[in-house]
């Protein structure tokens, strides 16, 4: 997922997607953990994208308390 495709969601859309990777993370792990996980990059892909997500919701959060 691209950083720009990140900020064009909406922010329900934001809490949707940031659960949706945190639950994929844990399965990848399990799946790591009993060598069952083929393609060991997709961990690491998920844990980028995950980390894309928090920090704009980070952002948005920062920018509507200096708004107000």
């Amino acid at each position: 997922m691209k950083p720009q495709e990140v900020r064009d969601l909406g922010d329900a859309e934001l809490t949707a997607k940031e659960t949706e990777l945190a639950d994929e993370l844990f399965h990848l792990r399990l799946r790591r953990a009993t060598s069952q996980l083929a393609n060991p990059m997709k961990a690491r892909e998920v844990k980028r994208d995950l980390a894309r997500v928090k920090t704009v919701r980070r952002q948005r959060r920062a920018v509507q308390k200096g708004s107000k």
